[in-house]
């Protein structure tokens, strides 16, 4: 299975923002954007970018990219999905991404980031609906549950991350219940409901080329 093996922060430092790729190393003085606040690399700190059309939709397109953890290929995907669906696409293709496994088990607060989530779910440690699931992509529907498995509600990276992160508490198309560890999506986020600062057209704008 192909998947991203460089380092993280690389990836946050390119975008010129938080990505929150790492879980709680992102809001402390270690992240790297607080310490090399300029794009990786030999010249990184003298590189100038344009600022053309192009490059503001290709630079949108790898931030979403990178921040739900998809390659290039699978994103193309995603795309060519959500403009086959009747809506707006680019706030359906949003919703694709928000509805994976491993951005709610993420979204719950299971996970510290989404590539933890990803690991987690491709170690069989949650069920949907009574099944064990353990492809992250998996598309979760409104009303399906998530659940820890019985023989993982002891996982203390669970339980870390259930209590530093509160993101629930904000996202009224999820239902968490924090004692039996499961949780529920009610309903498919609407765009103005999904915590993500980008600007989704420009994604559009750059496939429809």
């Amino acid at each position: 299975m192909a998947r991203y093996r460089d380092a993280n922060c690389k990836l946050c430092r390119r975008e010129g923002e938080k990505l929150f790729l790492k879980g709680h190393r992102c809001l402390t003085d270690k992240c790297a954007i607080e310490r090399r606040a300029y794009a990786p690399g030999q010249h990184g700190q003298s590189m100038r970018y344009k600022t053309s059309n192009y490059g503001k939709q290709l630079r949108e397109k790898q931030k979403v990219r990178r921040i739900y953890g998809v390659l290039e290929n699978q994103f193309r995907n995603y795309f060519a999905s959500a403009e086959r669906k009747i809506g707006v696409t680019g706030e359906t293709l949003l919703q694709l991404l928000e509805c994976r496994l491993d951005n709610i088990v993420y979204r719950l607060g299971f996970a510290p980031s989404r590539k933890a989530a990803r690991q987690l779910v491709r170690h069989r440690h949650f069920v949907v609906n009574g099944k064990i699931v353990d492809i992250p992509s998996f598309q979760i529907k409104p009303h399906d549950i998530i659940k820890v498995r019985d023989k993982s509600k002891h996982l203390d990276l669970i339980h870390a991350s259930l209590k530093e992160f509160g993101q629930t508490d904000q996202l009224s198309w999820l239902r968490l219940n924090k004692a039996a560890l499961e949780g529920e999506l009610l309903e498919v986020p609407k765009r103005q409901d999904i915590p993500l600062t980008a600007n989704e057209q420009l994604i559009v704008e750059l496939y429809s080329k």
